[in-house]
């Protein structure tokens, strides 16, 4: 009886899946065209803020029942595949595989892109500046532990630019290969990630040493072939490893959340819904980092995050990193910044770019 009201359905989806199926070779033969007139101009194949108008404009179209964070993932996904048709993107990321960089890549990028996991941030700013990458991935700030100061001293220096920014739920499980505590001499993770689980560790297993190690999924391989040794890394990392959980979502935050930048040489356009990142130093005098600022509320334009580190060149010299919402090429921002620029003892635009979904 449930087969003969289920028959009908089956068949009806089978119908949709066909339609489906064929817009979607529609859409990527569209896709072919627009990568021909691309070549022709020599435009960039990836285009950060056309992609999130696009997604941000089927979440807003979206009638239900499928959530609009799924709808998202789906033409993420679709996008990714039909870029790939004209170039398949290399992205590089703090590897190895597993890593939470890596699910930034992905969330950033589709799935149809080559990853190109690097040793350390310094080693993925370098690919993206020798263009061995066209882009790179890397964590610049976590809810719980603040900013990550070696992406913020390469931002400094690089010749390169944010062109956009992912954030994504940080969760933390204990995985052996057993599953069990048992016979654990060591427990291993990235030094962020033993700092994000301290107070959980220190209540749960404060008898047991703990290694910081390069990354989570760094401690994920070591506990996949060293019985002795236990890893705090998320699910993708356990996962490829054969790994097994004793606890999950160990963080001590549960809204624990990393949010991370794309650079490359990419200059972004205004998607309608952005952010610009600026650092900036001011001569050591009473009064200096408020009259440098002045210019930001004169023209209305609100600022999102502020942040110093030593400059390293003189007692208390600070530089400011400094988010500010809107465009460079906004008119209010565009005023804000020139006069900045007059008024800064040292002054460098990181981009400009969407905000993140």
């Amino acid at each position: 009886m449930s087969d003969d009201k289920l028959l009908p359905l089956r068949q009806k989806i089978d119908a949709i899946d066909a339609q489906i199926l064929d817009l979607l070779n529609q859409r990527a033969r569209v896709a072919q065209e627009v990568g021909h007139v691309k070549a022709e101009t020599n435009a960039p194949v990836f285009r950060p803020e056309r992609e999130a108008q696009v997604l941000r404009k089927a979440a807003e179209r979206n009638p239900g029942p499928l959530l609009g964070t799924d709808i998202q993932t789906i033409f993420r996904e679709v996008m990714s595949a039909c870029r790939a048709l004209e170039k398949r993107v290399v992205v590089a990321y703090l590897g190895p595989e597993g890593t939470f960089s890596e699910q930034a890549v992905y969330q950033q990028f589709g799935h149809s892109i080559e990853g190109l996991p690097c040793v350390s941030i310094d080693e993925v700013f370098r690919d993206a500046e020798a263009g061995t990458a066209d882009f790179g991935v890397v964590p610049i700030e976590n809810s719980s532990e603040g900013v990550i100061n070696r992406t913020l001293d390469l931002l400094l220096q690089t010749t390169l630019t944010i062109s956009g920014e992912v954030a994504i739920p940080v969760h933390h499980s204990l995985m052996t290969k057993s599953g069990t505590m048992d016979g654990i001499g060591r427990i291993c993770a990235h030094s962020q990630a033993l700092a994000q689980c301290n107070a959980w560790l220190n209540q749960n297993y404060p008898g047991i040493e703990r290694q910081a190690v390069a990354s989570n999924a760094e401690a994920a391989r070591m506990a996949s072939e060293d019985s002795s040794v236990a890893a705090i890394a998320g699910e993708i990392a356990g996962q490829k490893y054969n790994l097994q959980t004793v606890n999950a979502h160990i963080q001590d935050d549960p809204h624990n959340r990393t949010r991370f930048a794309v650079i490359g040489r990419l200059r972004t356009a205004p998607s309608g819904r952005d952010q610009t990142s600026i650092v900036l130093s001011v001569p050591n005098k009473a009064g200096a980092v408020y009259s440098l600022l002045a210019p930001l509320a004169r023209h209305g334009v609100s600022m999102t995050r502020f942040e110093s580190r030593p400059a390293r060149m003189g007692a208390w010299e600070y530089y400011f990193y400094v988010d500010l919402e809107g465009h460079e090429q906004d008119e209010k921002v565009a005023q804000a910044l020139a006069e900045l620029k007059q008024n800064a003892a040292f002054f460098k635009l990181l981009g400009s770019y969407p905000l993140g979904l």
